[in-house]
């Protein structure tokens, strides 16, 4: 055990900081749910664009909403006060060691990573729902950005990413469970046959190239943003 949590010190600060305050400032915003902003509109634009009724745009959304509010409150709520793991910015046996950047906040605990957790249920499920391999891709590598901007700021150890990844994961398949059951249901209430609840989102390579443009345009703020920090 005490080999594990070695070496999930010496990952941490192998990956955290520098001493660029660009980097510092790229990371910060990068990090920020509210930078984010825009992709999370644009994908409910997607979801819009791809559903025919509003009970299927709402029953899509709503899913994607009630899947992040859990797995946000039992990470928050349930599992981080259970384990009260100081984060490694606070934690006596290394806070010396780590480097911090200031304006970010590394308030109550450390496992698991609620970043972590949060946008891998967003990206498992849509990836879920979309089935294209490009979509999957570019949601794949915002979660592993995000994940990597709390290294950076030493408020995350390695494991405590790689948990809440996995619960994410598992949070996200869950959620396409029950939007596949209301979904199937819903077909029923419209006479729709009941395969169709299986049909993926129609999205279209117009679509995904959207998502990725506005996941470029975001990281491009950030280092407009970055460059005057």
């Amino acid at each position: 055990m005490g080999f594990l949590l070695e070496l999930d010190r010496q990952i941490l600060l192998f990956f955290n900081g520098s001493d660029s305050l660009f980097l510092d400032g790229l990371i910060v915003t990068l990090t920020s749910g509210y930078a984010w902003i825009p992709l999370y509109v644009v994908l409910f634009y997607v979801i819009m664009r791809d559903n025919e009724t509003v009970p299927q745009i709402m029953l899509v959304a709503v899913c994607a909403i009630v899947g992040v509010a859990l797995t946000a409150g039992i990470t928050n709520f349930i599992v981080k006060p259970l384990f009260e793991r100081p984060r490694p910015c606070n934690d006596p046996a290394i806070k010396y060691l780590v480097d911090t950047v200031i304006t970010a906040s590394n308030k109550d605990f450390s496992f698991f990573s609620a970043h972590a957790a949060n946008t891998s249920v967003i990206a498992a499920y849509l990836s879920l729902m979309v089935r294209k391999r490009m979509f999957t891709v570019a949601m794949s590598l915002w979660v592993l950005l995000n994940c990597y901007t709390r290294l950076y700021l030493g408020m995350h150890y390695l494991s405590d990413i790689l948990v809440g990844l996995c619960f994410g994961i598992l949070m996200g398949m869950a959620t396409y469970r029950v939007y596949q059951k209301l979904q199937a249901r819903l077909c029923n209430m419209a006479g729709q046959p009941a395969a169709s609840s299986s049909i993926c989102l129609p999205v279209t390579a117009h679509d995904i190239d959207l998502v990725i443009t506005t996941m470029v345009l975001i990281f491009s703020f950030a280092v407009v943003r970055a460059s005057v920090y």
